[in-house]
This record gives C-alpha cells, sequence and structure tokens, in this order.
C-alpha cells in the first residue's frame, strides 16, 4: 500500500494508547487491583483468566497463552495484519500515519482510489439484483441473498464501456480507472472509439477487500464456458495478489473465535464455506500460497489447512503450498492438508455434506510431516538401499528450507524413522546447516554452555547442556537476564560500561540466546525512555517475539529496586560460567597433550598454572 512505517511512530502509538481503553471497548473488564481481568475473549472459558495490566500496557490470557500489546490485541482480536491495525490505532488516537520512503502513492490518494472501487462494486452490486440471467447463475451456485450481501458479490454487465462511462466523465477520472486496473487502453484505438475499454465484462463479480473492508481490486468468473474461467484486477499500487487473501474481511464480520485458517483455490469456495457455517475459510487470488499469503495467516492464528481438490492439479496445488510453507513452519504452528474426494471441491463438497462433515474432515487433515513423507514414499522404493539414499536426497533440499529449531528436530527424526537412520546419523549425513539450535530455544531454557564435547577428564568443570539453569530446573541465566530487563528496562542503563566488552566476547555456541540479551541491552542502553511493549512491537517479525512476550508477560517476584543489583548479579554470574567453561575445556585439552607427551613447553608451563589454581567442582 505504502511505504514501511516508521518505527519511531509505532513507538508514539504505543506510548499514546491505552490498553485498558481499547481492550475494554470490546471486551467487558472488571478491576481486579492494580489491573484488569475478564474472561478472554480468544477462547471459551468460565472463569476469568484473562488479564490486562495498564502498568505493563500488556494483556495475556493464562488459560489460553494469548497475550500482547494494544496493536497485538487489534490484530488478534479484529484479524487484522499489522499495517490495518496500526492504522486503526492510530485513527483511535486522532493520528495520520506517516510512511518511510517513496511508497507508492500517499495514503489520500490510495483512500481516493479505494473509494472508487468500492462504488464499482455498488455498482455491480446493483446490476447484480437487476439482471436475471445473473441472478439465475448465483442460485444456481446455491448462494442466498444474505451470503451476496455479505461479500458483496455483483455482476459487470455485458459491455464494453459501462464502467468507464459511469465513472469516467473526467482525465483525471479515467487516470483513476486505469489506475485500478479497471479499463484497460487500447493499443492500437479505432477510429471513432473510445482509447479505452472496461476489463470486466460479463461476469460475476468478487470483490477483493482488506481487513477492514475497503475494496482494492476484483475477481470476476464467466457465467458460460468462455476463458479465461476467473480473470483478477492486475497488480496495482493498491492489490498485489501474492499478499492478499479473500475472505479476510468477512472473517472478521462473522465474529467466530478463530482458531485456524481453511486456505482453498476459489471464490465460490470461500463464500459457500462460509454460508454453511466453515467461517474460517481464505483463497488465494489465482496464484499458489505464497510465503506472504503464509507469514499473513500465521499472524492471525496458529493452525493452516489447505483444503484442495483430489484431481492432479489439486495435488500439484498442494505440493507447491508445501514447499512454500516449509520456511514458515516451526514450533507453535501447525500445517495441514486435505485432499477431498476425487470430482469434488470445497463449494461442492460443503454443500453435500454440510459445515459438521466437513469440519470433520478438517479435524483428520494430514500434518505436513506426514503428508511430506507420504509423497516422497511414491518416489522413492524404501524397500532397498538405493531408493532409502534416493529418498534422504530429495528431502535434503525440503530439510534445507525449514529454519532452525524444533520443528526441524522433529521433521529430521521423521525421516529418519522412514529410511531406518538414528537422527543424530542422519543429521551428521546432511551436514550441520539442517540442525543448528535456534536462539528462541534457549529462551525456554536450554542456554547452558553449548561446548564441543571433551573427554571427561579430572577437574572438568562442563555443565552440560543445561548447566546455567542450575541444580532443581531453575531458569537459564540467560533468560533471567532477559525477563529482568523486559519487566524493568531502566535497568540497563545501570549496568557497567565495564560488563559490555565480556558481554560481547561470548559466541552464540557457547551460551545460546546470548545475541538476544546483547541486542535487548544495547538497545535499551541506547533509548533508555524506551518501554518493553515499545520493543516488543519492534521485534514483532522475529522468531524470538512470541517468547519474549511470554516472559514479558509473566509475573516475577522483583521490585524495582532490587531489579539492578538483581540484574548485575545474573550477569556477573553468566560471565563467570563462560570463564569457567572456557578454563575447563583448555585444561582437558593440554591436560591431553600432557598425557601424550605432544604438549610444547609453553602449553606445559600454561598447564602446570591451570592446575594451579582452585577449579570449580564437576557438575
Amino acid at each position: 500500500m505504502a511505504g514501511r512505517i516508521p518505527q519511531t511512530f509505532i513507538d508514539e502509538l504505543i506510548a499514546r494508547a491505552d490498553i485498558v481503553e481499547v481492550v475494554g471497548s470490546r471486551v467487558p473488564l472488571k478491576k481486579a487491583g492494580r489491573e484488569y481481568k475478564a474472561c478472554c475473549p480468544f477462547h471459551e472459558e468460565k472463569t476469568a483468566s484473562f488479564w490486562v495490566s495498564p502498568d505493563k500496557q500488556f494483556y495475556h490470557c493464562f488459560g489460553c497463552g494469548a497475550h500482547g500489546t494494544a496493536l497485538g490485541f487489534l490484530m488478534q482480536y479484529e484479524q487484522l495484519p499489522f499495517p490495518e491495525a496500526v492504522e486503526e490505532l492510530a485513527g483511535r488516537l486522532g493520528l495520520e500515519v506517516p510512511h518511510e520512503g517513496g511508497g507508492p502513492a500517499p495514503a489520500r490518494a490510495q483512500e481516493a482510489l479505494t473509494e472508487l472501487l468500492g462504488r464499482v462494486a455498488g455498482f455491480y452490486q446493483e446490476t447484480l439484483a437487476g439482471n436475471e440471467r445473473a441472478r439465475a447463475y448465483v442460485r444456481s451456485r446455491g448462494l442466498d441473498a444474505g451470503i451476496i450481501e455479505r461479500f458483496r458479490i455483483g455482476y459487470a454487465p455485458d459491455a464494453w464501456n459501462e464502467v468507464l462511462r459511469r465513472f469516467g466523465a473526467t482525465e483525471e477520472s479515467r487516470r483513476a480507472l486505469l489506475a485500478t486496473g479497471l479499463i484497460i487502453e487500447r493499443e492500437t484505438p479505432r477510429p471513432g472509439s473510445e482509447p479505452w475499454y472496461d476489463r470486466f465484462r460479463d461476469r460475476i463479480m468478487f470483490p477483493i477487500r482488506d481487513p477492514r473492508g475497503r475494496v482494492l481490486g476484483f475477481g470476476g468468473r464467466v457465467l458460460d464456458r468462455g476463458e479465461p474461467k476467473y480473470l483478477n484486477s492486475p497488480e496495482t499500487e493498491l492489490f498485489h495478489k501474492g499478499q492478499e487473501l479473500y475472505g479476510l474481511h468477512e472473517i472478521r464480520l462473522a465474529r467466530a473465535s478463530l482458531k485456524r485458517l481453511v486456505i482453498v483455490e476459489g471464490y465460490m469456495d470461500v463464500v459457500r464455506l462460509h454460508q454453511a457455517g466453515v467461517t474460517c475459510a481464505v483463497a488465494t487470488l489465482g496464484t499458489a500460497t505464497t510465503p506472504e499469503h503464509l507469514k499473513r495467516a500465521f499472524r492471525l492464528v496458529s493452525e493452516i489447512v489447505f483444503a484442495f481438490d483430489g484431481d492432479r492439479a489439486g495435488r500439484a496445488a498442494a505440493w507447491r503450498a508445501l514447499q512454500n510453507a516449509l520456511p514458515e513452519a516451526r514450533e507453535g504452528r501447525e500445517l495441514r492438508f486435505l485432499f477431498l474426494p476425487d470430482g469434488e471441491d470445497p463449494d461442492s463438497l460443503v454443500g453435500k455434506e454440510g459445515r459438521e462433515a466437513f469440519e470433520a474432515r478438517l479435524d483428520a487433515a494430514l500434518p505436513l510431516s506426514e503428508y511430506l513423507a507420504a509423497q516422497l514414499r511414491e518416489q522413492a522404493d524404501l524397500a532397498h538401499a538405493d531408493g532409502r539414499a534416493k529418498f534422504v536426497a530429495l528431502a535434503r533440499p525440503l530439510l534445507a528450507k525449514l529454519p532452525p529449531g524444533v520443528y526441524l528436530e522433529l521433521l529430521l527424526a521423521r525421516i529418519a524413522q522412514e529410511v531406518g537412520l538414528g537422527a543424530d546419523r542422519l543429521r551428521e549425513l546432511l551436514h550441520s546447516d539442517l540442525a543448528t539450535a535456534d536462539a528462541a530455544d534457549a529462551l525456554d531454557g536450554d542456554d547452558g554452555a553449548r561446548a564441543a564435547p571433551a573427554r571427561p577428564m579430572r577437574g572438568s568443570a562442563r555443565t552440560g547442556a543445561r548447566g546455567t539453569g542450575g541444580a532443581g530446573g531453575r531458569r537459564g541465566l540467560v533468560t533471567q537476564a532477559i525477563q529482568t530487563l523486559l519487566h524493568f528496562p531502566a535497568t540497563a542503563a545501570a549496568v557497567p560500561a565495564a560488563v559490555l566488552p565480556a558481554l560481547a566476547d561470548i559466541g552464540e555456541a557457547e551460551l545460546g540466546g546470548i545475541a538476544t540479551l546483547r541486542e535487548l541491552l544495547q538497545a535499551l542502553r541506547a533509548q533508555p525512555r524506551r518501554t518493553s511493549s515499545q520493543l516488543l512491537e519492534e521485534w514483532r517479525e522475529r522468531p524470538e517475539h512470541r517468547r519474549l512476550g511470554e516472559l514479558h508477560a509473566e509475573r516475577i517476584l522483583l521490585d524495582a529496586p532490587q531489579a539492578g543489583p538483581e540484574l548485575l548479579g545474573i550477569l556477573d554470574r553468566l560471565i563467570g560460567q563462560v570463564s569457567a567453561e572456557r578454563q575447563a575445556r583448555r585444561y582437558d585439552e593440554l591436560l591431553g597433550k600432557v598425557q601424550s607427551a605432544t604438549a610444547t613447553d609453553q602449553e606445559l608451563a600454561e598447564f602446570q598454572a591451570l592446575n594451579r589454581r582452585p577449579r570449580p567442582p564437576q557438575a
């Protein structure tokens, strides 16, 4: 739509917004001490577990785990993408959203174009109401008057210049029609005729709307056997088919508790599913599902089901969707695939079976891991070694698309199971580029020193994978430090400058999550007045965002005067443990050389010096 929204404006928006007001205008809140509570709007419950903190400017549900800032609430409750949520909140505060760089058009010019598209959509609706042939067609497709109105379905008359005549009286208005793709300029104008003509003629028209209801473009379907069967608006400054999903606004209107999205292929599939009560359906716009589609969908839900026709074209579309989905597959997200009986599509099947039967199919849809394994089995014979080797070769580029983390590890184990190898052995064969630890895992507590394993020798101080967590399951030091910063951002300014080089010297391989801690510390030292909510909004698109939000939502037994000394103590222990780890690894290395009589004089002196130092006890 326009250029990037500046982070400074988002910070200002979070600073000005009152989350109690934003949430309270949609959910009835009750005062509970310094906070507010309600029954969660995101899952069914009888006892209130949804809390809103005016101090943190943050909400959190202890039942389903939903949490976030005022912007996050608008995105989740209203099913708005991030830019639209910013527009919504800014409008509430009387602010105009600025954009960086040379965006495609100023906001007011874009508003004029969406207003024009909305008026044309109204014209198409009126034309449908007055055309018996078009009305007979939509009736034959099983659409009732309510669903036609909800989706603003219309009809483009069988004429070459009706839209042009009604909406293009001036040069400026014709330029606007060209900019929205509603008219086409003739390559070689005929004498006595207009140099333009209507793009859509004799088609059932489906307005494509953003979540706020603004028309961005159209999809048109022929009433007979004409070609192309579907015709979409071209790419414009408003409409990008690789980003938009048909049906997002209608999902918002349904006000249903959104647990998953069902991605289908056609406009009519979406409309019929919504009419049947499956109000979580959206469609891509004549293109394969793109990573941008998936990013947008995963901002709203954690589960996506692809529902494709059972024919060859449907299966080819599903395989393309899987490949595009792999970079977005990670823990906390579900991707599933539903294949319909041959000859059926969602439109026809929900008409025959009804909502409950269709939703039962959705519940039984194949997880991505099972679908991937099944597809590879069709291409490789696992009965012999050559086939198993081919299976792994086919899996390699797919696994390489996955981000590091738990999901990759689990899928790797699933592939290993298919070919009869241990997961560790398969990982070695596929090389280290497929299985590096994710810093987000470290924030879940696995942030101990990750040194290369050495022989267990006397005096070793290696602590194991969870060494920094300490005994008794205590939270890792990196996580403790991050949580303290999130709850008390001002403590960053109290960290002495002398500590920063020591933290900078620690690598992610030594201490998972240390890069995240350093970045948070630097950001808060650079802007001491910044709040945690502002910082979290800046990190919204990063994989660490979810876990950081959870840590921010948790309560900790600290108050502001204690927080500074607590953070310094944590950092001191963290740096000390890494130093002890390094000393222990060096000791083991030198001891091996001494025992094998390969140590140089310098190494022998270093070993003797280390041997005289008191060493920490073994873990």
